[in-house]
């Protein structure tokens, strides 16, 4: 089974956190509930995120405070987070919120499938992601694990390279397809600059699993960071 993906929703009042999970449930992934800025710090300490949904007014540690420690950690830095506001000071509130590392920036009463569709898009990628970190970890053994010498197992590494090859075209076509849906959509350019990033990973990871194919020469093959 695929795991779900978590999403971390962050708002002091809990009518707000109510409607988000009613809206978000259609999305069948794991909503993780934060009362404040330093409960959201707590949950990013042990658990991995796609997407972050951040009130910007919250008292003591507001939004915009909480974004700044969330992206000066290194674990959580790439977490995309989404600003949802009640206010609207004008283009520099915005740009306020852009520059603490938001990827959008929401004002309310918003459109739930507007929501809902920008959260799935984060959802998607960060599924991509893990699978393709999934398929590197696996090639790294591969790599660095070789076959026992005097054993005949000329048939297990060229099966695990099968299973492999078969697993990546798998992910390459998904992220072909959501590249392509977020063109036909317009999407923000952050969601776009995260799917071509993801697919130069997959590019470098093909070229790494081809070089271990029989018959290939040149030097040994490099994983993508």
């Amino acid at each position: 089974m695929v795991p779900k993906a978590k999403i971390l929703l962050v708002d002091d009042r809990p009518e707000n956190l109510l409607a988000l999970e009613a809206i978000l449930s259609a999305l069948d992934q794991t909503l993780v509930r934060a009362s404040s800025g330093e409960e959201a710090l707590k949950a990013l300490l042990t658990d991995d995120f796609a997407v972050i949904l951040l009130d910007v007014q919250m008292p003591g540690m507001d939004g915009f405070e909480t974004a700044a420690h969330i992206k000066r950690r290194e674990r959580t830095r790439d977490i995309p987070i989404i600003f949802l506001t009640a206010i609207n000071h004008g283009p520099h509130h915005t740009f306020r919120g852009y520059a603490a590392g938001a990827v959008d920036y929401i004002s309310k009463p918003f459109d739930p499938w507007v929501l809902r569709a920008k959260v799935s898009v984060f959802v998607e990628l960060y599924m991509k992601n893990c699978q393709l970190r999934e398929q590197a970890a696996l090639l790294r053994l591969q790599l660095e694990g070789g076959v026992p010498a005097g054993a005949n197992h000329e048939k297990e590494p060229a099966g695990l390279l099968a299973e492999l090859s078969a697993r990546l075209a798998a992910v390459e076509e998904q992220a072909e397809a959501l590249s392509k849906q977020l063109d036909d959509e317009s999407a923000d350019a952050a969601a776009v600059a995260t799917a071509a990033h993801l697919e130069r990973k997959l590019t470098g990871l093909r070229r790494a699993l081809d070089a271990l194919e029989p018959g290939t020469s040149g030097g040994p093959a490099t994983l993508p960071s």
